[in-house]
């Protein structure tokens, strides 16, 4: 395995998933998890069955996750935790402030739910954190479209089981806004039954990304429709665990990109407190 220079350093503005040369597994700076996230891309072919606005896959194209070679990806991950655990890779490639796993995260180039095998996954994944003696959060980042599969579920449970979570994405409620940030055609109450479906199998937060478009915030309705969704999660009991609200921190490398741009610091903390009078916890990321 290459040992790379201080040139390849990790930072919070560089996700590249060939970071080490893996196929399915990668090192991160999250400035969300707050130190080393281990990545698992169960989406190396970049398809997924949205599209995101600001998403910074390149190439991304419809589709699901192909077959997962579950050998290769145990292989990797064993390997790349060991190197991390054990190895020379905190000292030579990561930040001092930043030395220490903060958690694994299923994220990658696409949706990871759309994974055949997903609960083969999460058994894995379990086991080879188990065998390296690793305690650390076991994080599923989803736009939800698959939170009914039973295999999908599956996994959820063992995630749960393992001081999992999941980070459910929701950055807009209002139709509209949903075709334009997410690039699909759904309505509120499929967003509220995958958040349902989420919280019934593990620990989840709803993830919100709020960015400017052609200059301008969201449209107060937008807003209002987003606050309402909420309001009514909390009013219901639908047990979350709060909202991860974040801002635009690297380029997208979608068409969309001349629409965006991050909003301002006040901007974010603004809406942050105003979900906070809502009743739920906010972590705000910019």
């Amino acid at each position: 395995m290459n040992r790379s220079t201080t040139a390849n350093r990790l930072t919070t503005a560089n996700h590249d998933r060939d970071a080490v040369g893996m196929r399915y597994v990668y090192p991160v700076i999250s400035r969300r998890a707050g130190g080393v996230s281990v990545g698992i891309n169960l989406n190396p072919n970049n398809a997924c069955n949205w599209h995101c606005a600001y998403c910074q896959v390149p190439d991304l194209q419809r589709g699901v996750a192909p077959e997962i070679d579950l050998d290769l990806l145990h292989s990797e991950l064993t390997t790349l935790l060991d190197w991390l655990l054990h190895g020379d890779f905190m000292v030579e490639r990561v930040p001092e402030a930043s030395r220490r796993i903060s958690d694994l995260a299923l994220s990658g180039n696409g949706e990871p739910t759309s994974c055949r095998d997903f609960d083969q996954v999460i058994e894995l994944v379990c086991a080879v954190m188990q065998a390296a003696e690793l305690q650390r959060p076991l994080r599923l980042i989803t736009n939800g479209s698959y939170l009914q599969r039973p295999a999908v579920q599956r996994g959820l449970t063992q995630m749960a089981a393992h001081d999992g979570e999941v980070w459910l994405k929701v950055d807009a409620v209002d139709a509209a806004a949903v075709r334009r940030i997410n690039g699909v055609s759904l309505d509120a109450h499929f967003l509220r039954a995958r958040v349902e479906a989420s919280v019934a199998c593990c620990p989840t937060w709803i993830q919100t990304c709020m960015v400017a478009w052609d200059g301008e915030p969201p449209a107060d309705a937008e807003l209002d429709a987003y606050l309402d969704f909420l309001h009514a999660l909390r009013r219901d009991g639908i047990a979350l665990r709060g909202v991860l609200l974040y801002g635009l921190a690297r380029p997208s490398q979608q068409p969309e990109a001349v629409h965006i741009a991050p909003l301002p610091q006040a901007w974010m903390e603004g809406f942050a407190d105003r979900i906070r009078q809502l009743g739920w916890p906010v972590t705000l990321s910019i």
